[in-house]
């Protein structure tokens, strides 16, 4: 049916929400809102002693949703519910409303400083205290300042960033920072702390460009002044009612940074390009269709002129693939999918129906080497997760690492590390990109300990495997990893209806982060020992909205699981030390490794923690008394040197006493 411009006008007026309450009495609204909203909204809006500014907000909310929240409340946070505001009186607080829509959510006091430099500043407050004043100037650019025992003020920043999610594009979170030395580091303590009061548990990274802090959560992003902590900007977008998976439980781990932009993916699989002055959306593309049960929960990989993302959904049979975008504009300029469609090369290594719904996500972020131009990725566990029946095979490209050509993203070599997985060992663990001597001569290595329970090195230019070991004890699915790089399948026990198998469905590792130091040749990463008993349930039926896994897992009985910092030689493969935690095994934090001679890591317990980076010897630590979902960074702001790691829904920066 074709509708007449004019038909489609009417439509419009008669039907959209704003329409209907243009009849509707907002003085009559205004009293509803005064009675039972403006005690903890404040009578403007702007948020008062017990509730939040709601004026801003309010943009970001359709009619429907707005009536949703006045019907349900939201305890959680303190906000009754008013079913019976109904009716009439429903649509005159909705009119009253829209006038706060229209109203500036921020007015920002102007104003006009000398530096210690000789310059002239005239701009914005963004945020100011006794000793600290950020102006953004007309041309769009944030100054930081420091108050001096003068008038005037100095301005400051980073000298050294952390400009992507592991800081270096490598994959690897090795710091050459070292002002926090084994001899002070017992002096580390909290300097500032920043709270996102409506994220989830946080599981970001934060990124760190010329003194400017960026964090995110599902739909936020906040700048902040990473040497105050103190808020310059947040951009914010509702969350997608129906996205499922992590996406749709809040999960965001960060953004990626190019010049003025910063990058970061939504909870319904968009990619969005922020001026990171602002907050401003610059453009915005769709990776996949959410309905199709994606959705978005990492940080993208600015690897030049792209930035790449892949998208989260495998537990619901979404199709992985990976895509890059040109930077400036948004264009998307190749796609690679890790399930190869019917006919394609690898799709004979699925046989059954399930390769229409297989999986192999790229949730994770990978890495990239800017001197062979290619960019290296994870990929996801193949579905149903739990039963392999609708998929005999190797299940390509699932499990694996994948080396793409970054400008074409065509493939150049792969390994997978679990063929024919049904244990959900997705390989989404971090890939780190190291060049060093191995056996006395120089090479360009890929490092990753997987899911599975091995620790892998590889030439990362010639994709040849170059070492295979076992880094956990609880480890009973294959003896080895055999000549032909394939792993050496062991017979496994049977409990009940179930398979006893080691490790876990929750991995030996997982995708936490983890470091390699050039100074003691050592790789260190979080382990976990616990083994699961796997249950098939037999073939799943895809559907959109639902989990496609085909089976489920438990704990196996009497284990009980834990987790250990380990040390790893690569020379060997062996573990060098380990440091034993205390817990139950249920934390998602990793490790840091720096040139002072440090391994940071977010201890079982909830402790955050520092050991010697030779010994494994524990230094500091400090009560967080959290579960662990994020993983730690460094950066150095004004000359000193931070440590900064998110928990629960606060991020909290430590330095060195003044």
């Amino acid at each position: 049916m074709r509708l007449s411009f004019a038909a489609v006008v009417l439509a419009l007026l008669l039907f959209s929400p704003f329409a209907q309450a243009q009849d509707a009495d907002e003085d009559a609204g205004h009293m509803i809102y005064d009675n039972n909203c403006s005690i903890c909204h404040g009578g403007d809006g702007m948020g008062g002693e017990h509730g939040p500014q709601i004026a801003r907000r309010l943009r970001r909310l359709e009619d429907a949703q707005v009536t949703d929240l006045v019907h349900q409340g939201r305890l959680s946070r303190g906000m009754p519910a008013f079913p019976t505001i109904s009716g009439d009186s429903l649509n005159n607080l909705l009119a009253f409303l829209h006038s706060l829509k229209s109203q500036r959510s921020i007015t920002y006091v102007q104003k006009s400083v000398q530096t210690t430099s000789g310059k002239t500043l005239d701009g914005s407050v963004l945020t100011e205290g006794p000793q600290d004043l950020v102006l953004r100037t007309a041309d769009e650019q944030i100054h930081l300042l420091r108050s001096t025992s003068s008038d005037k003020y100095r301005e400051v920043t980073s000298q050294t960033d952390w400009p992507s999610y592991h800081g270096d594009l490598s994959g690897n979170r090795y710091s050459k920072l070292d002002q926090i030395q084994k001899s002070n580091v017992s002096h580390l303590a909290p300097n500032w702390i920043f709270t996102m009061p409506d994220a989830p548990f946080l599981e970001v990274t934060p990124v760190v460009v010329e003194g400017i802090m960026y964090l995110t959560s599902g739909n936020q992003c906040y700048a902040i002044d990473a040497g105050s902590g103190r808020e310059l900007w947040h951009f914010h977008r509702e969350r997608t009612k129906g996205v499922g998976g992590g996406g749709g439980a809040g999960i965001n781990r960060g953004v990626a940074w190019s010049g003025s932009h910063i990058f970061m993916a939504t909870d319904n699989a968009h990619l969005l390009s922020l001026n990171r002055f602002t907050g401003e959306v610059e453009w915005e593309s769709i990776l996949a269709d959410w309905h199709q049960n994606y959705d978005t929960t990492s940080a993208p990989l600015v690897a030049g002129d792209l930035v790449i993302s892949g998208t989260a959904g495998g537990e619901s049979g979404a199709r992985g693939f990976l895509a890059a975008f040109d930077k400036t504009t948004g264009k998307e300029v190749w796609r690679f999918w890790t399930i190869p469609a019917p006919g394609e090369p690898g799709s004979e290594t699925w046989k059954g129906k399930a390769i229409a719904h297989g999986g192999a996500v790229t949730w994770f972020t990978g890495s990239y080497d800017a001197a062979s131009d290619i960019v290296y990725w994870q990929t996801g566990n193949p579905g149903p997760d739990y039963n392999g029946k609708d998929r005999e095979g190797d299940n390509l490209y699932s499990d694996c690492v994948i080396a793409l050509d970054r400008k074409t993203g065509k493939l150049k070599w792969y390994y997978q590390f679990t063929p024919h997985d049904t244990h959900d060992w997705d390989a989404t663990e971090p890939l780190l990109l190291v060049d060093t001597n191995w056996h006395g001569q120089p090479r360009k290595l890929l490092l990753s300990a997987n899911r599975n329970g091995f620790f892998y090195l590889f030439d990362r230019i010639e994709g040849q495997l170059l070492l295979a070991k076992p880094f956990v004890k609880k480890l009973n699915w294959a003896t080895e990893i055999g000549p032909d790089h394939r792993p050496v399948l062991a017979p496994l026990e049977k409990i009940g209806k179930g398979t006893k198998v080691c490790p876990s469905q929750d991995g030996a590792t997982n995708w936490y982060s983890a470091a390699f130091s050039p100074q003691t040749g050592l790789f260190y990463f979080q382990t976990l020992e616990k083994c699961d008993v796997y249950i098939d349930n037999g073939p799943a039926e895809w559907e959109a909205g639902k989990s496609y896994l085909g089976g489920s897992q438990r704990t196996a009985p009497g284990e009980i699981p834990q987790k250990f910092l380990r040390a790893l030689d690569i020379q060997t493969g062996k573990i060098t030390w380990e440091y034993p935690e205390v817990g139950h095994g249920e934390t998602w934090g990793g490790a840091l490794a720096t040139a002072g001679g440090l391994v940071f890591f977010c201890e079982d317990s909830g402790l955050f923690m520092a050991s010697d980076a030779d010994t494994g010897k524990p230094l500091w630590s400090f009560h967080a008394n959290q579960n662990w979902k994020a993983s730690p960074m460094t950066y150095q702001f004004d000359n000193k040197q931070y440590i900064a790691i998110a928990s629960g829904q606060t991020v909290t920066a430590f330095a060195l006493p003044d």
